[in-house]
């Protein structure tokens, strides 16, 4: 099993995010995490790559406890895990050869052989574009550049929260048909959203539900 998340609870104040939260993903399956607004889609996939924490419970990824502080969990997050964000994640003053770059682990290949640059630029219509500074692209083509990230890494989990909210048809279109490439090609997908045609995609769902107390 690619995650394992195991009875997992977080709160904000007074509000229950989720209590002994329980879910498996594993490689070739998209889970899409559904709920209202303010019931923590965002705060999950957060604790998932360790940008926040579980109160309670466990994180493994491909078998690593990859929760806590130590160098092993750390690797295991450098070496398994890609982002696709809302705001895209790109550093505004760096070029997008730059922004990619930041993607690639030394010494280690993915499932298949190195993507090169200009093949992932290519393939998100990106040709020529290597050059400029993130800062200089539209929304549309900034979620590019972050899907060429993820091409040339070739991570094994994909966290995207809320990926297509600020696209247009043809950009949303674009991320959905990689997110599943990268499930075909054996990826752990998980994807935070309110959107039905992103649900529709997923092979599984969880569903979360803010409470107070």
């Amino acid at each position: 099993m690619m995650i394992e998340v195991r009875s997992a609870d977080k709160r904000r104040g007074r509000r229950v995010l989720w209590h002994d939260l329980t879910f498996d993903v594993d490689r070739g399956e998209t889970l899409a995490v559904i709920g209202p607004s303010g019931s923590g889609k965002s705060t999950l996939l957060d604790c998932l790559g360790h940008i926040d924490r579980f109160d309670s419970g466990s994180i493994r990824i491909n078998g690593v406890v990859a929760g806590g502080r130590g160098r092993s969990a750390r690797l295991v997050r450098r070496d398994h895990l890609g982002y696709l964000f809302q705001d895209f994640g790109l550093v505004p003053d760096m070029t997008v050869q730059a922004n990619i770059d930041i993607a690639r682990v030394p010494g280690r290949k993915r499932r298949g052989e190195a993507v090169r640059t200009a093949a992932a630029l290519e393939r998100v219509g990106l040709v020529g574009r290597a050059t400029d500074r993130a800062h200089e692209l539209s929304g549309g083509e900034q979620q590019r550049v972050a899907l060429a990230r993820l091409l040339v890494k070739q991570p094994d989990v994909i966290l995207a929260d809320e990926p297509t909210s600020a696209l247009d048809g043809t950009n949303a279109a674009m991320v959905l048909d990689l997110l599943d490439e990268f499930a075909g090609s054996g990826a752990a997908v998980i994807v935070a959203t309110h959107a039905a045609d992103v649900e529709a995609r997923a092979s599984k769902t969880v569903s979360l539900y803010a409470s107070d107390g």
